[in-house]
């Protein structure tokens, strides 16, 4: 997957921090000297050359997942998880903030943002962690001053050696997933996200009674993102009822049928999510024992 961005050709470099202040999380803007500018720009740099180091290739992200601490993924930047990043993305005019570092604990990421010369942007991100403000008191920092060394008295703030993602004019390349969700504000997006899974399911699966599992999902974030993956997932389209209802069977899932429409039992909301992304399969290799089983990650094997 080619970066639809010139890094070795940057004309502007913005820098700036999100900030949560419990009621909204907002980005701004923060003036930076030419040689932070270049360390950003290092940064954009080493974090593209780590996603091209990955050994397995960009994959789409899939919520329903267990990811890696690291890994190379990507989503489109049209996908409605990526709200809140593409928000930033597309802003044209960021409020500046000199006092936005004032209250570190308020400071949810880092950012820099990028423009090429043929007036591409990049945004690069990074989930705070050590960058918030290392206060002297409690880490006695000292640095080499007229021979001696002395105390730091000013707030210190450390950028790390690469970000958690890239976003460009297509795509949201990731390569930290953690630091992705956390920007992302995924848990709220999958959640926020479930009625609409649901239309896009049921028109795919008309002889399935999602009400239940709608109910379902709305209360319970695993379920959501189950149900984010499936809707995602195309081999949704084409499903046989009837072997359908047989791998619930194998599965333990309990469901049954009325007036033409599968129905799912009580308590068996999660099962019948694992069954339609694949995440439930029966074996047997002792005869007269068949085995099940729950996937906690889910990759075809090419033919």
């Amino acid at each position: 997957m080619k970066l639809d961005f010139d890094i070795e050709n940057v004309t502007v470099v913005e820098c700036g921090v999100g900030r949560d202040d419990g009621n909204e999380q907002t980005f701004v803007a923060i003036p930076a000297d030419a040689k932070v500018q270049a360390t950003l720009r290092e940064m954009v740099r080493a974090t593209w050359g780590a996603m091209q180091d990955h050994e397995e290739g960009p994959s789409k992200y899939d919520p329903s997942e267990k990811h890696g601490g690291t890994e190379y993924l990507y989503l489109s930047l049209s996908d409605g998880l990526v709200t809140a990043i593409r928000e930033l993305h597309v802003a044209t005019n960021l409020s500046i903030d000199i006092r936005a570092l004032s209250d570190p604990a308020h400071v949810f990421c880092y950012f820099a943002r990028l423009t090429d010369r043929r007036n591409r942007r990049l945004t690069a991100m990074h989930r705070a962690t050590q960058f918030k403000g290392i206060l002297k008191s409690k880490n006695r920092l000292v640095r080499m001053l007229d021979d001696s060394l002395q105390i730091i008295e000013d707030e210190v703030f450390k950028l790390d050696n690469d970000f958690d993602l890239l976003v460009d004019g297509a795509n949201v390349h990731i390569l930290r997933p953690s630091g992705f969700e956390f920007m992302a504000k995924l848990r709220e997006a999958i959640l926020g996200a479930v009625p609409e899974s649901v239309r896009e399911i049921q028109q795919e699966l008309p002889f399935v009674a999602l009400d239940s599992i709608a109910e379902y999902a709305a209360k319970h974030p695993r379920a959501a993102r189950l149900l984010a993956s499936v809707r995602s997932y195309a081999a949704i389209r084409n499903i046989d009822k009837s072997l359908l209802k047989k791998l619930c069977r194998q599965t333990g899932v309990e469901v049954r049928e009325s007036k033409g429409k599968i129905i799912v039992d009580q308590g068996h909301e999660m099962g019948f999510l694992e069954v339609l992304d694949r995440r439930r399969y029966e074996v047997s290799l002792v005869e007269g024992k068949p085995e099940r089983y729950r996937a906690t990650s889910r990759r075809k094997i090419d033919d």
